[in-house]
């Protein structure tokens, strides 16, 4: 099933139940009112949920229609949103650019960051950016949310916990963000708010292509109406989500309603370098920072800029017919003014 929280006015939204071509939708308040209220209950109300969905897609519900501009994202605030970098093709690149060795174990062990997760931005919403020369970034990733997980819960047992799935833009002020690193306590400022896309979705729903819990399907990132990446998900992940969630749990229990990211989707080029971008044949870059490296590796310095007032990502994953998956993130960069 497909799941959407409408802004109607609270912090948290109010549940809808999504139809599969994202056509319609209808309310799920009557069964329980916030999707994190369904992912505390979450045993208890699926049945519901589903027959409610079911219903919607047989037309035994009208509902009405789904516009996506109206919703939060999924979950408007989380407890816990915990960022990996399962694609170590970015990590290689985005180090090499800030002049940073990657260590062996990125390999073997899993990197991850605490993001702030009190106030996502919605799908449709502006980002807001005060100083165009703090070098903001689109990351475009693949997140899921999961129920709750026993700390010190292996790989192999951590696939069960995973609830829904859905896009995420994991933005990033890249000129920020060398110089909170060199303190040696992580991001902070270089992260503002993220924004994921407005439907969350059951594993069962995405078919063969939810497959060794990693999700199979092309990333479309268009910048200024012009593809900037077309990455496949599912290739070139080092850790899957189950190897992800179950690092998120190596010291402590994680809450239902935890969001953990994959980091921002990459692949390697045919012949096993950084690849290419979309306009001369290659699969292209989920962020800005991948080609500013690629252009300096190739070019001896980078050309294209950060993204800048008046800027526009898109954001979106489209099924083999062509249906849009979980929806689109689109937003516009604007000016915030104290």
């Amino acid at each position: 099933m497909k799941l959407a929280s409408r802004n109607d006015g609270t912090r948290d939204g109010e549940l809808m139940v999504v139809s599969r071509d994202l056509a319609r939708c209808t309310s799920a308040a009557t069964i329980v009112p916030t999707l994190q209220a369904a992912l505390d209950d979450w045993h208890r109300v699926v049945p519901a949920l589903q027959a409610l969905f079911a219903d919607l897609q047989s037309g035994d519900v009208s509902g009405q229609p789904f516009d996506q501009a109206t919703v939060h994202s999924p979950l408007p605030r989380a407890f816990q949103w915990a960022d990996g970098s399962a694609y170590v093709n970015h990590v290689q690149l985005v180090r090499q650019a800030r002049g940073a060795e990657m260590p062996e174990s990125f390999w073997t062990d899993p990197l991850m960051y605490q993001g702030g997760s009190d106030d996502f931005l919605p799908p449709h919403a502006p980002i807001a950016l005060m100083d165009e020369a703090w070098g903001l970034d689109m990351e475009a990733e693949i997140a899921v949310i999961t129920g709750d997980v026993p700390m010190g819960t292996r790989p192999d047992e951590a696939s069960p916990h995973i609830r829904l799935i859905m896009l995420a833009n994991d933005i990033s002020l890249r000129n920020l963000l060398k110089a909170e690193l060199a303190k040696g306590f992580g991001f902070f400022h270089a992260k503002p708010s993220s924004a994921f896309s407005p439907v969350a979705v059951t594993p069962d729903e995405l078919g063969t292509a939810w497959q060794d819990n990693k999700l199979h399907h092309m990333v479309e990132v268009d910048l200024n109406g012009k593809p900037l990446g077309r990455a496949d998900a599912g290739t070139d992940m080092t850790f899957d989500f189950a190897q992800l969630v179950a690092h998120a749990a190596k010291s402590r229990r994680l809450g239902a309603g935890t969001i953990i990211g994959s980091g921002t989707v990459s692949n390697r080029g045919v012949d096993g370098g950084p690849g290419l971008p979309v306009g001369k044949g290659g699969q292209g870059y989920s962020c800005l920072a991948e080609l500013r490296m690629v252009e300096m590796i190739t070019q001896g310095q980078p050309h294209t800029p950060f993204m800048t007032f008046g800027d526009r990502v898109r954001i979106e994953i489209c099924d083999e017919a062509g249906q849009s998956v979980f929806g689109r993130i689109d937003q516009i960069v604007e000016k915030y003014d104290v």
